[in-house]
């Protein structure tokens, strides 16, 4: 990767911190100006948050591959080990911490904007066998169009098709596919409709990471060597270092 690795961490951290904004200031809206119909906050939250998505992957998809997610990062790496492409050991420790501070400052800055105290923890508890196996098939298939869509040379169009997955895997699966572990602890900032309980992060944490497991282990089935397109997960890197020159 031609970026600078402070860079690339930045842009994570930037990234994760505005898709959790976007998610939970959303949400804060939605409840507020739809009172009372829950099928329509969702509805409104799940727009945003696909447009949301899109935007940033886009915006900073060439600097730093825009995973914005721990999951997505660990699998890079791991897919990427065998051919020397992707994410390095040393790119991973850096982005992972990244976008877990970028996902408490998202919150943070949500809170903030629609004036209520910048740190409220969530009481709604997400704990129930269903919603982990809505975790597990969210984040497994958020790992198999990733990585299907790089090995497929179609990585171009990630910010789209990755904005639309999410968007409708709001709907599909019964935890409204949070499918992100710093996003997760992002949302237990905020005591609002995006929350999640502290207690319920780590559960959610684990099945995403298992989700994860068994996406990475569906890209190794169908695209044997996507490992050698790990270098353009989840976006293309465009190599800028010439412009400023």
């Amino acid at each position: 990767m031609s970026q600078p690795l402070w860079r690339r961490a930045t842009a994570e951290a930037l990234g994760t911190g505005l898709l959790v904004t976007v998610v939970v200031g959303s949400g804060i809206a939605a409840a507020s100006l739809s009172k009372g119909d829950l099928g329509l906050q969702l509805l409104e939250n799940a727009f945003a948050t696909a447009l949301g998505l899109a935007v940033l992957i886009l915006a900073l998809g060439p600097i730093s591959g825009a995973h914005f997610n721990p999951v997505v990062s660990l699998v890079d790496w791991r897919l990427g080990q065998a051919s020397g492409t992707g994410i390095t050991a040393r790119d991973l420790a850096a982005y992972i911490p990244a976008q877990i501070l970028g996902g408490i400052g998202g919150a943070v800055l949500a809170n903030l904007m629609f004036d209520r105290a910048a740190v409220s923890w969530s009481t709604t508890d997400r704990s129930a066998g269903h919603l982990w196996l809505g975790e597990v098939v969210a984040t497994a298939g958020l790992i198999l169009l990733i990585f299907a869509l790089a090995w497929t040379g179609r990585a171009n169009i990630a910010p789209a098709a990755v904005g639309a997955y999410i968007g409708s895997a709001y709907w599909f699966t019964s935890s409204t596919s949070f499918a992100n572990p710093a996003v997760t602890i992002g949302r237990a900032f905020s005591d609002t409709f995006a929350g999640i309980a502290p207690g319920s992060v780590l559960p959610f944490i684990a099945f995403q990471l298992f989700g994860g497991i068994v996406g990475a282990g569906l890209v190794a089935l169908l695209y044997p060597d996507a490992g050698r397109a790990a270098a353009d997960i989840v976006t293309p890197h465009t190599d800028t270092t010439g412009a400023t020159q």
